[in-house]
């Protein structure tokens, strides 16, 4: 096993528990106690972990990104429920944006049973998850590829996202706030959700419970720009006030 595959695979068991032992990972995986620290202090570095005496936790800050493939075996059950919803608001012949968020995969796998739709995306992971898909227009929205997100970002993509007009867009964030709003980890996708936005007649955040109340580095826009919030649990009756009073749409499961 690569270093890297290894790396992954424990952030993936930091994601679920929070917290990693040194030794359970060594014999887990087969690797000297040493590896593992070694692997730890890396993360570390990028930010992803913080070690503690024996192993090391999660970190849970808002603003750190993790490589796509592990954000996509996050939550899955929440995303999930959140597809099932956004598909519903979908209909055959429209033409829609999906930003490069783990979320909207599972949107773009839930759709599949639509018609004639076009989807325009900056996502690769979307563009090879709808390869398969005869009878619609996959449009790629160009721009630089990210480095271990699987999305193409910068001017080429804002550029392109913008020349289009969409009936509905979809994307997600790492944290909404009443006073903050929406926020993300990265300039550069902010820039490009902002753009994906303003190209679509209504602006659909497709966000789980947890990132309620959560603040990230990068504003988008207020929470009132939204017209519609899709997530996988009813919010408290503050979060349904707001959303009341600023005329947002709320959807999230029947309970």
């Amino acid at each position: 096993m690569l270093a890297l595959e290894r790396r992954n695979l424990i952030l993936e068991k930091l994601q679920e528990e929070k917290r990693v032992v040194v030794s359970e990972l060594s014999q887990q995986f087969g690797v000297s106690e040493e590896t593992i620290r070694r692997d730890l202090e890396k993360m570390e570095k990028e930010g992803l972990a913080t070690k503690s005496y024996g192993g090391a936790v999660l970190n849970e800050n808002t603003s750190i990104d993790m490589p796509f493939n592990v954000r996509k075996k996050a939550n899955v059950t929440g995303k999930q429920k959140i597809a099932e919803l956004a598909a519903a608001q979908i209909h055959d012949g429209d033409h829609i944006i999906l930003d490069a968020s783990s979320t909207s995969v599972f949107i773009a796998k839930a759709i599949k049973d639509k018609s004639h739709l076009t989807v325009i995306t900056n996502s690769i992971e979307i563009i090879i998850e709808l390869s398969d898909v005869s009878d619609w227009n996959i449009i790629c929205s160009g721009g630089s590829l990210r480095e271990g997100y699987l999305a193409l970002v910068g001017p080429k993509t804002a550029e392109g996202l913008g020349s289009f007009n969409a009936d509905k867009a979809f994307f997600s964030c790492k944290g909404i706030d009443m006073e903050k709003g929406i926020t993300d980890g990265n300039e550069m996708f902010s820039q490009v959700k902002h753009v994906m936005m303003y190209s679509a007649k209504e602006s659909m955040l497709a966000v789980d419970s947890t990132k309620f109340d959560k603040v990230a580095f990068s504003k988008l826009c207020d929470v009132s720009s939204m017209s519609t919030i899709i997530t996988d649990k009813k919010p408290d009756e503050k979060w349904l006030g707001y959303f009341e009073r600023n005329g947002i749409k709320c959807i999230f499961p029947e309970e």
